[in-house]
């Protein structure tokens, strides 16, 4: 095959595995739906509405990947490069001063 053909067939292959849908990668990932919800204390039939919903809270897309021994993270791509995007990470709360007593006269 020729190199530029491989190269087309790569690309298209990792563009395939990059928006992989939930449910082909629990299967791509050898797993049922009873190990999954058994991790979540869920259902099966819970399993499978996560699966196909196009909405998804944040916490629970999570859970979810985390049940299925993957780890969730959020990257955004610009032009200029991509970046880690952690919605629960606070910054630390800054420290009021402590309120002073007024001068005894």
């Amino acid at each position: 095959m020729p190199e530029e053909r491989q190269a087309r067939r790569a690309a298209e292959t990792r563009r395939l595995i990059d928006e992989m849908p939930l449910q082909v990668l629990r299967w791509a990932l050898e797993l049922t739906q009873q190990p999954v919800a058994a991790t979540l204390g869920l259902h099966p039939v819970a399993i499978s509405k996560m699966e196909s919903q196009t909405d998804l809270y944040v916490s629970t897309l999570r859970r979810l990947v985390e049940a299925m021994g993957g780890e969730r993270r959020i990257v955004a791509r610009f032009p200029q490069g991509a970046i880690e995007i952690n919605p629960f990470q606070q910054k630390p709360e800054p420290v009021k001063p402590e309120p002073t007593e007024p001068a005894a006269a």
